[in-house]
């Protein structure tokens, strides 16, 4: 496909997400399937158009005066991609794929609209219901570091120290020119081309053999600062596909009782096949049943030095991957958020031994989902308290962690928050209590 067909293609992919308000990646599954001719090359081109434009949804629409799919994409040439006016009208000619030819007002819009005097939720491309909790979180940084969420994330893998340090991953990797990551002592960064489409690090021999799983150096900060130790008793309590609980077992060196379970039983599909490849021993309790179900954690209750919450949340930390989802969160979907966040953190409690330790992460920047979630579950339980991390977690972590990482840590009432534009990480937060 030519340069000018992808934009066609990528304009149909946002017009069929307008209308269906889906989640882009089946959005895109089914272009691919209905338009086979396209290569492996061209539809990852498409994608990252149409992530792009997610991504500047809000500001391209801004500027070209209008959001319709077309008005968003160019103006996300413009403003993503950096190309100038000219460069775009030579992609949009009408001739075979290409797109139609620009209008007088578009060209006009592309020489000389700006953002000088867009309102916050439009620079910043987030939904304005959402901008005062973000601006609670991020106060006088809120526009650059909205601007930072809205960019591509980094890539970013864990060496699996049960396997091979990061020096022998980088070696390993050298044809792929790794970098060490700012913070994460295990963490390395891949670059990725401006097109955006980044290596096959699954078909790598060392991926298939267990020395590195990719995983945003955010999430490796937040499975470090749990500090979990050999030999203690650890329950991963919303372990999903397994990242963090393979970073856990790692930590604890296969040393001690690592337990990883999920409320929802699908999610924990891909961890078998993850700890196998990574040589990590966990045991895996899937909840049968359905969700009125025992969780079949009962003989822990009282046994557990660490329990790790990476709660269910919004996934707001996470726009820079998943653009589309801002765009489809609802009022009603966080107070569902938040329900689920009592639920889980009230039988995480229940696991803890007396003075063990309880550390909750979301990959949220909103207050509700954050500290607001703390300070209710401390005004449940009168024999928790809140820890700080330097006590509860840095101080006991195995890991040599960076002087540096304090600074790049934004203070809460009760924990620290990682954003994109302070820590270049996915915006994680990470608060520890402890049963008296």
């Amino acid at each position: 496909m030519t340069p000018a067909a992808r934009l066609s293609a990528a304009i149909e992919v946002l017009a069929d997400l307008a209308a269906r308000r889906r989640p882009v990646a089946d959005a895109l599954k089914d272009w691919g399937l209905a338009h086979r001719f396209a290569g492996s090359g061209d539809r990852a081109a498409i994608a990252s158009l149409v992530y792009d434009a997610l991504r500047r949804r809000a500001s391209a629409a801004w500027i070209m005066g209008e959001d319709t799919p077309r008005a968003v994409l160019i103006g996300t040439l413009r403003l993503q991609r950096g190309l100038a006016g000219p460069t775009i009208a030579g992609l949009f000619t009408g001739e075979r794929f290409a797109p139609p030819p620009l209008s007088e007002d578009e060209r006009a819009r592309l020489d000389t609209a700006t953002l000088a005097d867009a309102p916050p939720h439009v620079a910043g491309d987030v939904p304005d219901w959402v901008l005062p909790s973000l601006a609670r979180t991020l106060g006088e940084d809120l526009l650059p570091e909205l601007k930072a969420l809205a960019r591509r994330a980094p890539l970013d893998i864990r060496a699996n120290t049960l396997k091979a340090d990061r020096e022998q991953v980088r070696a390993a990797l050298a044809h792929l020119a790794p970098v060490p990551t700012p913070h994460a002592p295990h963490g390395l960064r891949v670059p990725v081309p401006e097109d955006g489409r980044g290596p096959a690090l699954h078909v790598e021999p060392e991926f298939l053999e267990g020395w590195f799983e990719i995983q945003d150096e955010g999430s490796q900060l937040a499975a470090a600062l749990a500090g979990a130790q050999p030999g203690e008793t650890v329950v991963d309590l919303c372990a999903g596909g397994g990242g963090k609980t393979l970073a856990l077992a790692a930590a604890m060196g296969n040393d001690g009782r690592l337990v990883a379970t999920d409320g929802d039983p699908r999610r924990l599909a891909p961890i078998h096949e993850r700890l196998r490849r990574a040589g990590a021993r966990a045991e895996v309790r899937t909840p049968r049943g359905g969700r009125a179900a025992p969780d079949g954690l009962a003989d822990l209750d009282g046994a557990a030095d660490l329990v790790l919450v990476d709660a269910p949340c919004t996934g707001s930390g996470t726009w820079r991957r998943n653009p589309d989802a801002k765009w489809r969160l609802r009022p009603g979907s966080l107070a569902t958020r938040q329900a689920e966040q009592i639920t889980v953190l009230d039988r995480a409690t229940r696991l803890l031994k007396p003075g063990g330790r309880l550390v909750y992460v979301t990959c949220s920047l909103l207050p509700e989902e954050n500290d607001e979630a703390v300070t209710g579950l401390l005004g449940r339980r009168a024999d928790l308290a809140a820890a700080p991390l330097a006590k509860a977690s840095l101080a006991k972590a195995p890991l040599a962690l960076p002087p540096d990482l304090s600074a790049a840590l934004r203070r809460t009432a009760h924990g620290v928050q990682m954003s994109p534009g302070l820590t270049g990480t996915d915006g994680f937060y990470v608060a520890a209590l402890t049963r008296r």
